[in-house]
């Protein structure tokens, strides 16, 4: 497979009458951290457990380094970690204790292992905590510990599905801070789920936006943000009856424009420093009274909004902007 160590060709997986996985295809090059991003119901964590052998697909075809998911499925859970969406740790034994059962799934023993799990834990600074039960660790803790275990037996590609879900932010920036730290360190590839825009965009090289069972878009967060635009504006009225979209008088200015809350409107443009005074001629030419003007580079939200007509934290949280970027 050459640069790409995962590779996937019109992957379909049905439940009955449901389609949850629908002809998609994308290919995961070494190294990189790669991202499934849509909401829950899309089709993320189905993908990912067929990519690590718990479920086959209904058609098409899924590798891992060349190796057949469903052919050979021993030899791929040779090369992969995972850390599930749901907590799977025991909680009745020690941090050690996880790691060490762990470990003798995976073949090793002795010096070998003890000295990897010292290691592991050392990785994710939770070392002094090794004969702690794991019933007491928190949330974050229990996070990063199931990273730990994930990279216990050094896998070629680790798995994250939805690896901050119903974490504090300062968990959730730890979280991060690792699995950076996984590729950078450690050479691992990434492929990760999530339905955090902000956590996609920070983490990731390369994105693919799912939904309803499809990849619609693909690419990494700044090539996904160009599809929308250059640009957002936000115009503030002082008038609600004025904060409406002259689309007629701003035909070849502007990309789209629509009415949000509060007396604005949003419009997608090219070049905002541009199209700013030609704007401005034009609502002022209506009467019109602008309070406030905004603009910055658009979200992958928007991205989603773009491309499904639905906005996808409409019923989903995001998560809290990062502070570092590796």
């Amino acid at each position: 497979m050459g640069d790409y160590i995962i590779s996937v060709e019109g992957l379909v997986k049905r439940f009955k009458d449901v389609v949850a996985v629908d002809n998609i295809s994308f290919k995961v090059r070494r190294g990189e951290i790669y991202g499934l991003l849509g909401p829950n119901g899309a089709g993320k964590t189905t993908t990912i457990n067929i990519l690590i052998t718990l479920l086959k697909p209904t058609s098409g075809k899924a590798f891992i380094d060349g190796i057949d998911v469903v052919e050979e499925p021993d030899k791929v859970r040779k090369k992969i970690g995972v850390v599930f969406q749901d907590p799977t740790l025991d909680n009745f034994l020690t941090a050690y204790e996880n790691l060490y059962i762990h470990g003798r799934i995976y073949g090793l023993s002795g010096r070998e292992l003890d000295e990897r799990i010292k290691e592991a834990l050392e990785f994710v600074e939770l070392r002094q905590y090794a004969n702690k039960v794991v019933r007491y660790f928190s949330g974050g803790m229990r996070r990063r510990l199931e990273i730990a275990r994930a990279l216990l037996h050094e896998p070629e590609i680790l798995f994250l599905d939805e690896p901050t879900i119903g974490l504090d932010p300062q968990s959730r920036n730890k979280v991060w801070e690792y699995v950076g730290s996984v590729r950078r360190e450690k050479g691992v590839t990434i492929f990760m789920t999530t339905h955090y825009m902000d956590e996609a965009e920070f983490l990731c090289d390369r994105i693919a936006v799912m939904d309803h069972g499809k990849i619609i878009a693909e690419g990494s967060p700044e090539e996904l943000k160009s599809m929308v635009g250059s640009d957002i504006i936000i115009m503030k009225f002082n008038d609600s009856q004025r904060a409406v979209c002259l689309e007629d008088s701003l035909n070849g200015v502007i990309r789209s424009c629509r009415p949000i809350s509060g007396n604005r409107i949003e419009l997608v443009v090219t070049d905002a420093v541009k199209v700013l005074p030609k704007i401005f001629e034009v609502f002022e030419r209506r009467g019109a009274v602008i309070d406030e003007v905004s603009y910055r580079r658009p979200t992958l939200n928007e991205v989603f909004l773009y491309l499904t007509g639905r906005e996808l934290r409409d019923s989903l949280e995001e998560s809290p902007r990062p502070t570092r970027r590796w």
